[in-house]
């Protein structure tokens, strides 16, 4: 049987993972293009680097979260095999596949922060081309915030059919720890 208890903390830290991540892409770097006092060169301004902060922690709330799940279930590959079925069949794909969206979340995230912490430091010369203050491209966050919700549904169907194909199926007649002789005495 599925832990209810598990469900819910995977649940929250799923649902505050998501919550950073849309406030990292609300909250991303701006800069604006500045002429010193003396007149004589341009520079950028960055805001705040808040958004940063924001995709760390819901990079970190979302490796807890997976994490939570694969202690949970053993990783799926060690520990005792799952019984055959449907459910186990269920489970692989939904393992692989719940794996496959936490990488992309990740790296969106990952990427995101790295990217937003980065202000350009160099200046331009008055009358000559003004500095290229980078930032973020708008979506990195609101990606990552996507994969976040897909990863959560994923995981939990993946715990909730992996807990299935552990208990589900029972034997037609109780197995022995030997090989059965009986037929060929």
């Amino acid at each position: 049987m599925a832990s209810k208890l598990l469900l819910i903390i995977v649940f929250i830290f799923d649902l505050i993972a998501f919550a950073l991540a849309v406030a990292a892409e609300q909250r991303r770097s701006s800069a604006q293009i500045i002429t010193d006092s003396t007149k004589t060169y341009t520079y950028c301004v960055y805001d705040s680097d808040i958004a940063t902060g924001f995709g760390v922690g819901s990079f970190l709330f979302l490796m807890a979260s997976q994490a939570l799940i694969m202690v949970a279930s053993s990783c799926f590959c060690c520990g005792k095999a799952l019984n055959p079925g449907g459910t186990r069949a269920c489970a692989v794909l939904l393992f692989i596949t719940c794996w496959l969206t936490f990488l992309i979340a990740e790296i969106c995230l990952l990427a995101g922060s790295v990217r937003n912490a980065y202000h350009t430091k160099y200046r331009g010369i008055f009358g000559g081309q003004d500095p290229s203050c980078q930032t973020l491209r708008k979506g990195v966050f609101g990606a990552g915030a996507a994969f976040i919700v897909f990863t959560g549904i994923l995981s939990e169907l993946y715990y909730v059919s992996y807990s299935k194909a552990k208990d589900g199926f029972n034997a037609p007649y109780p197995k022995e720890t030997g090989v059965g002789m009986a037929p060929y005495r």
